[in-house]
């Protein structure tokens, strides 16, 4: 990674406030571990449960200020406005049906925003909240972090380079078996549970949305109609555990499409596989350091990050030499860094590195929304081919 261009042009760190996360949150740990680990934000304050106690007993075990612990998400935000040393950033990793509202307060007080996905839970809000940050101008970034791991962005640079041809053939699955036993969970264990928190279908809202945005990550086509089906696998659920569906690009490209939850034993397989009129790319999140090509005319090959042939937008996410793992928590850390840069860059009026604009935006998250809907709509016609 480069030197630290928030310091080059702010002359310090940008503030980051968090909602969500606080005890016992992997997601939330997760958040803050991706802000530290470029050096590009302080993590200054937040709201970290929607008890009031848990939430300031938290930030005091975090090194917040005792003059910066607050009761709830509003009383932060209109503090942290009114300081001459406020926040600059919201991020937000609460259950999905508050990500709505309290990113466009966020935006309404002139934050910036990173919000874990998916962007909302419906259609309509999805809607409003792109046209706002259209209309602010502000930087609002959607954490599928799997678009900041370095072999996916080699993926992306390599089909924008002409290396694959024309984008024929798209297969995607993400198999998780975390689901696989609970046959009746109480929906007051988790808010996953409850479709008014954790939106209309568990597993698109889950991991489907992380599928579809890889698709349209790296192949950078949009999808123009889905035949779906979603369901529940395990008897007795009331929520979606499995989703399936043949898809159609804007290209004329095909593809498939596979997820869920129950698959027992499974731990956590992303996968992808591009094939174009030149050849094919296959990765794996459980491998992540490898992407095969396979090109038409010629053996199979396996790039790393940092090694031969790696294009510019792979080899600014790696931070290590070659032959070392790298995953997850860099892959966070990508984006929150990549934010950074264009938030320095707007906040000073500046060009930010176009190599630091790939980051999940409210286009992506609206898409993402619309593709959960399209998906829904779908499988209750019973397979119909419906519109993205």
């Amino acid at each position: 990674m480069e030197l630290n261009p928030v310091i080059s042009l702010l002359g310090r760190r940008l503030r980051l406030a968090v909602i969500g996360g606080g005890p016992g949150s992997f997601i939330g740990a997760m958040h803050r571990q991706a802000a530290r680990l470029d050096d590009r934000y302080e993590i200054v304050t937040g709201i970290l449960s929607s008890d009031p106690e848990k939430s300031k007993k938290a930030a005091l075990q975090l090194g917040f200020a005792p003059d910066r612990l607050y009761s709830n998400v509003q009383e932060m935000f209109a503090a942290e406005s009114a300081r001459k040393d406020g926040a600059d950033v919201i991020a937000i990793m609460t259950p999905n049906d508050s990500h709505f509202e309290y990113a466009m307060s966020a935006l309404e007080l002139g934050f910036d925003v990173i919000c874990d996905k998916p962007m909302t839970n419906t259609l309509e809000e999805a809607e409003a909240l792109h046209k706002k940050i259209q209309e602010t101008g502000l930087v609002f970034c959607l954490t599928h972090n799997y678009t900041g791991y370095p072999m996916v962005r080699q993926a992306k640079a390599m089909v924008a380079d002409g290396q694959l041809g024309m984008i024929r053939l798209v297969q995607v699955e993400y198999v998780q078996g975390g689901k696989a036993d609970e046959s009746k969970p109480d929906p007051s264990a988790s808010w996953r549970f409850d479709p008014i928190r954790g939106g209309p279908s568990l597993v698109m809202g889950d991991i489907g949305s992380h599928a579809h945005n890889l698709v349209r990550f790296i192949t950078g086509l949009e999808i123009a109609e889905v035949a779906a089906e979603i369901g529940n696998i395990v008897p007795n659920r009331a929520v979606h555990d499995y989703g399936g569906a043949l898809l159609r690009f804007e290209n004329g490209a095909r593809g498939s499409y596979w997820v869920t939850q129950a698959a027992a034993g499974v731990e956590n397989c992303l996968r992808i596989r591009v094939s174009g009129t030149k050849g094919t790319l296959e990765w794996m999140q459980e491998f992540p350091q490898a992407l095969t090509f396979k090109p038409l005319h010629g053996p199979s090959q396996n790039r790393t990050p940092n090694g031969p042939d790696t294009l510019p937008l792979s080899a600014r996410s790696s931070r290590i030499v070659a032959g070392h793992p790298e995953g997850f928590h860099e892959g966070f850390a990508n984006l929150y860094s990549d934010a950074a840069e264009a938030i320095s860059a707007r906040r000073t009026g500046t060009t930010a590195n176009p190599l630091s604009l790939y980051f999940p935006n409210s286009l992506d998250g609206l898409l993402g929304v619309r593709f959960v809907n399209s998906v829904i709509e779908s499988s209750n016609a019973n397979g119909k081919w419906t519109k993205c």
